[in-house]
């Protein structure tokens, strides 16, 4: 059975609470399947009043996360630890974070989170202790506490038995390269709003074959840039060139 390990350096565990206790989260730590370790890295501050930030040198707007209680707490969680997880800093100047990223990253079973806070961290904990940096876009946030909730639940979710079809991820968006396709359920006819014919024939190749073009037009329509790297059969390719040549 895959499971995996969190360690969450954080200044506000209590935003982890309510994330941890629902959903597939919750049944998932339940399971035994996640565990999530939330560590608020002041207690192991050595100043006098607990700080972890302090004013940049050379000046500036704003504090910036001293290295001593990231570094401390990073050598308190790994001691007796074999094998060095990857310490993955929550940063809008790191790597855009992606299905294929969270794929990766769900091959280990523990990973270190980091959020940060106020102005930016000292950049010898980027340079000497971290080995990953995500973004989860081109904005920027107050902290790294909604990306890390982001990235665990993007990760634990494609572990086999933490949802309840272990299949159910497989289709999703990003995860073929394709956005995915448009889903219905009962009732066939609700307000004169149908289903798709095809998806009550019971013919599985056809509609497999339909879903598969629904993909294909949805990301052309949405996100045409993924087409460029998605991995497109002969097949899809005439059907996009038929769409190309047919959209009005």
């Amino acid at each position: 059975m895959a499971t995996i390990r969190f360690d969450i350096l954080t200044l506000f565990p209590e935003m982890f609470h309510g994330f941890l206790s629902h959903s597939i989260m919750g049944k998932a730590t339940e399971k035994g399947l996640v565990e999530a370790n939330v560590i608020n890295f002041r207690q192991f501050s050595d100043s006098k009043h607990n700080t972890v930030d302090d004013t940049p040198y050379g000046g500036g707007g704003g504090m910036v996360l001293r290295p001593q209680p990231i570094f401390d707490a990073i050598d308190h969680l790994l001691e007796g630890v074999a094998e060095r997880p990857p310490i993955i800093m929550m940063t809008p100047q790191g790597e855009a974070f992606t299905q294929t990223k969270a794929e990766e990253l769900a091959m280990y079973p523990h990973l270190v989170l980091l959020c940060g806070h106020y102005e930016g961290f000292d950049e010898r904990i980027r340079e000497h202790l971290v080995t990953h940096e995500l973004s989860m876009g081109d904005y920027v946030l107050t902290g790294g506490e909604l990306p890390a909730m982001i990235v665990m639940d993007s990760v634990s979710r494609l572990l086999p038995d933490v949802l309840g079809n272990p299949m159910s991820h497989v289709d999703d968006s990003f995860s073929t390269g394709l956005l995915e396709y448009p889903h219905y359920t009962k009732p066939s006819d609700f307000r004169g709003m149908n289903v798709p014919d095809i998806l009550l024939s019971g013919h599985h190749a056809k509609i497999d074959r339909w879903r598969r073009e629904q993909a294909l037009l949805r990301t052309w329509n949405r996100r045409p840039d993924l087409l460029g790297t998605a991995n497109l059969t002969e097949e899809d390719r005439r059907f996009l060139r038929y769409v190309k040549a047919n959209w009005d």
